[in-house]
């Protein structure tokens, strides 16, 4: 039996997982819904004339109603981000966006397992989460999983090593108050901070890790790439990708993603990112890893950071 996926919002974003979904084989069935039917009509003719080349899928646009035994739910509508606006900034317009969209995704896939991508994500997953009436181990955000990306691409980077050498999360919010916990960071078991004096052939232009300097490269990757090009979507694409596998084949994952805490951290009522263990049925638990003090209140300010733009938002 296949796995069907409807994803909600066919611009840059949900238009490129579709793709990335399609070509990767992860779906055999991709519903595209948006308020714009002539968008999503395009983006499904040229991604379904791409299934040639591919796994058997089958790629259309429609409506709510198409939506019917969905396994997977991802949604991505809502305003873009615009050059030099915070992801927060885009908080009430989204939400109103979001509003509207609950009552009729839910109706009919209410077994779905949902990931939300929109931002503000953390703020729209605790939205999702209260006001959707789906079970909230059903229901994830994407969160940092793109920061998490990002951060081991650039260690990579710094040390010339394989991407899946590199161990390390961004936590928090996915946005500027997120944070490295860097006493977790690791290449292949060796601490990031003593893997550059452990090589045996020693790069004399290999570059100092500064903390600092990689943690302010990923909050502001983001917005270099709009500004450079408009929108981000290949990255976030290929981690949607990947959470979507790993709900869809069964498998426990231990992904950085962001969902309703209930303590962790002493940290609840608030959806951030942290170890999570994703599978079948959703949110399977939480991973509270040992975070240094430093870094245990980095935790808490992102968390008290949210919460203080939702207190200010009509839900």
């Amino acid at each position: 039996m296949g796995n069907k996926i409807t994803i909600i919002g066919s611009g840059s974003v949900g238009s490129t997982i579709a793709y990335t979904l399609a070509v990767t084989g992860v779906a055999s069935e991709i519903v595209l819904i948006d308020v714009n039917t002539q968008k999503s009509l395009g983006e499904a003719l040229d991604i379904r004339q791409a299934t040639p080349f591919c796994g058997p899928v089958s790629v259309y646009a429609g409506t709510y109603d198409d939506a019917d035994g969905s396994d997977l739910v991802i949604l991505t509508s809502g305003v873009a981000r615009k050059p030099g606006q915070t992801r927060l900034d885009l908080a009430q317009t989204n939400v109103n966006i979001t509003k509207s969209v609950i009552p009729e995704i839910t109706k009919h896939a209410p077994d779905a397992i949902y990931i939300v991508v929109a931002n503000p994500v953390d703020i729209l997953t605790y939205q999702f989460i209260k006001y959707s009436g789906i079970p909230a181990n059903h229901i994830v955000g994407s969160g940092t999983l793109l920061d998490t990306s990002r951060l081991c691409a650039r260690l990579a980077e710094y040390y010339r090593i394989n991407q899946q050498d590199v161990h390390a999360y961004v936590f928090g919010e996915h946005g500027d108050s997120s944070f490295v916990p860097w006493s977790m960071a690791n290449i292949s078991n060796i601490p990031i901070d003593e893997y550059a004096s452990c090589l045996e052939h020693k790069d004399p232009m290999m570059p100092v890790l500064v903390h600092s300097e990689v943690e302010d490269y990923i909050r502001k990757s983001g917005g270099k790439v709009i500004a450079r090009k408009g929108a981000t979507f290949y990255a976030v694409s290929a981690a949607v990708t990947s959470l979507a596998k790993a709900i869809l084949c069964g498998a426990d994952s231990a992904l950085c993603v962001s969902s309703m805490l209930g303590g962790e951290y002493g940290i609840s009522d608030v959806c951030l990112s942290m170890i999570t263990i994703v599978g079948h049925s959703g949110v399977k638990g939480r991973l509270p890893a040992p975070l240094t003090n430093e870094e245990l209140a980095l935790m808490r300010h992102s968390a008290d950071c949210l919460k203080g733009v939702i207190s200010q938002l009509e839900f």
